[in-house]
């Protein structure tokens, strides 16, 4: 799952995005008096938010209230301003990612432990098939520490039929093989042009970095003892043309409140994104699988370890999911999760590149069969070989009242048309669990920009939409950062289904799943297609429910539903 993260340097934030028998429409399993309990869903009285928002705002708006702030948050305060007097049970929340810093200030105190497990020994404990995991799994394995560099599963699809069809004509397939031949053309093709971009890429942001960095060594000696404000970068006179416009690259940063520094570090960023892109995804000679299993047999599963936090260094997307669930709530550090009473389960599944079916699936079983009620999957991928392996899990968390929370995607598509696994749809028409909850991304623009840019979509197969833009949560080592993605939307929904199911624990997966949908907060206007410049659609066509999450709506629904 490609996440985006906001860049205030204008030569490159363009960059694109850093995963039951019911049918695919709204089932309202509320009665009419229990919405009407709900005191507002509708805002077509609402006038947005004008004016500039300060970095504490910004940073807050996600847990806002629409009627009192006039911001698409989830009216958090108001949620647990409803919950005062009630004590909640507390709920194991899985999550599903790259792995999390539980060392971190803010997670530390929620880290699940796997209480019949004795750390260290060497043995299976409880029994459950895993040695050690005192806070979760790593299906991932590596050393402590280590990275997951990944190709794509197009890559690996292409890598597979390389002997059977590279270097082959049509004419030369047999006929039960042309379906299989024609894609291995098509994605053969897109990994060509993939590599060939990347690496044009690397070398054009390498070369943007190279010259800001002698235009800035320049500068500093001819300004030594001055201050580097635009003034004075300006007064220089350099008649070396290249290093002129790195000046005015440069003065382009300080102006849009940037500095040197952080632009050289973003421009690091983005030459690692594509050259992670040439060295491990699309390169169809690589193998990042360390665990000795064979990935395409479901039956092996004796393989990885419990060093489920990952590369602190490289890998901060599950921390930062961790963070928004359930980073721990009003205790004066960093900034609060959606949830209390939660503990965070942490499994990697998750590399730097596509994700195998057989991890996502024994993931989720392994979620399923150690206690957690909720499961964020912030990831996704548009090719599933082993598709049903990821079935069969869901309905097997179904089964054990589970509720999976999935992020939509960050392609600007329409996943009624789209592939994006997982799914709980084979043909994008009828639900075969009703356990999975899919959801978009929102900003905190009530106007028609409040659908983010990048997010998926889909009238059948998107739920509901969700904070997913400027989301500022934990990453490893205490930091904090803002990022953006549908992955910051769907643990926004993964923490207001735990506060619900903590609250309200006789309610299935399957009706916390709906009160997530049918009491969100309406928005009766069209906004700017997802995908698109300037295309307008109707709000409520993005979803199944055409709503966006409201954690206090949530919790009165549940409220009247379990009297």
């Amino acid at each position: 799952m490609r996440i985006l993260k906001p860049f205030s340097f204008v030569a490159i934030a363009a960059m694109l995005i850093t995963s039951c028998g019911t049918t695919k429409t709204t089932t309202n399993t509320t009665s009419n008096s229990v919405t009407e309990t709900i005191i507002k869903v509708t805002t077509d009285s609402i006038v947005p938010k004008t004016g500039e928002m300060t970095e504490a705002e910004i940073q807050g708006w996600p847990h806002m209230d629409i009627f009192t702030d006039s911001i698409p948050g989830m009216s958090i305060d108001k949620a647990y301003d409803f919950v005062k007097n009630k004590k909640g049970k507390t709920v194991i929340v899985g999550i599903i990612d790259s792995g999390i810093d539980i060392e971190h200030e803010d997670l530390n105190d929620v880290a699940w432990v796997n209480e019949d497990e004795i750390a260290g020994n060497g043995k299976d404990d409880d029994n459950n098939g895993y040695v050690d995991d005192i806070h979760g799994w790593n299906f991932l394995g590596g050393e402590k520490g280590s990275t997951a560099p990944e190709q794509l599963e197009m890559t690996r699809m292409v890598k597979k039929w390389m002997p059977k069809f590279d270097g082959k004509s049509a004419e030369d397939i047999a006929e039960a093989d042309k379906a299989d031949f024609e894609l291995f053309t098509k994605l053969k093709k897109t990994i060509d042009e993939k590599n060939k971009s990347a690496e044009a890429q690397v070398n054009q942001y390498k070369a943007v970095k190279d010259l800001i960095v002698k235009a800035n060594d320049t500068l500093s000696k001819l300004l030594v003892g001055k201050e580097m404000n635009l003034d004075n970068i300006n007064s220089v006179k350099l008649d070396d043309q290249m290093l002129q416009q790195g000046k005015f690259t440069i003065m382009r940063i300080i102006s849009s409140g940037d500095t040197v520094e952080g632009a050289e570090k973003q421009l690091d960023n983005i030459v690692n994104h594509y050259s992670t892109q040439l060295n491990s995804q699309y390169k169809i000679d690589f193998n990042g699988r360390v665990t000795g299993d064979d990935p395409y047999d479901i039956t092996d599963t004796n393989y990885g370890n419990a060093y489920t936090i990952g590369s602190k260094d490289g890998e901060m997307h599950g921390t930062h999911v961790a963070g928004i669930v359930a980073a721990e709530r009003n205790n004066s550090v960093g900034m609060n999760g959606v949830a209390h009473n939660v503990k965070i389960m942490s499994i990697r599944a998750v590399p730097d590149g596509d994700e195998y079916d057989k991890d996502v699936a024994l993931a989720i079983r392994y979620a399923a069969d150690n206690g957690a009620k909720v499961v964020n999957m912030s990831f996704g991928k548009s090719y599933s070989p082993n598709a049903a392996w990821v079935y069969d899990a869901i309905k097997y968390a179904e089964e054990k009242d589970v509720l999976l929370v999935h992020a939509a995607g960050n392609d600007g598509s329409d996943i009624d048309v789209a592939e994006n696994f997982p799914n709980d749809s084979k043909d994008k028409l009828v639900e075969y669990a009703d356990n999975v909850i899919t959801v978009g991304a929102m900003t905190r623009h009530y106007d028609d920009k409040l659908a983010a840019s990048f997010s998926n979509y889909g009238k059948k197969n998107v739920d509901i939409f969700a904070p997913g833009l400027e989301i500022y949560s934990t990453v490893p080592k205490d930091e904090y950062e803002s990022i953006q993605g549908t992955s910051m939307a769907a643990p926004e929904v993964a923490g207001v289904a735990a506060l619900v199911r903590s609250y309200y624990p006789k309610l299935t997966a399957s009706q916390v799943k709906k009160i997530i949908m049918d009491s969100g907060i309406e928005f009766n206007s069209s906004v700017i297609k997802p995908g698109t410049e300037s295309n307008r659609v109707p709000f409520n066509d993005l979803s199944v429910s055409g709503k966006i999450l409201n954690a206090y709506n949530a919790l009165v629904m549940a409220e009247k539903m379990s009297k």
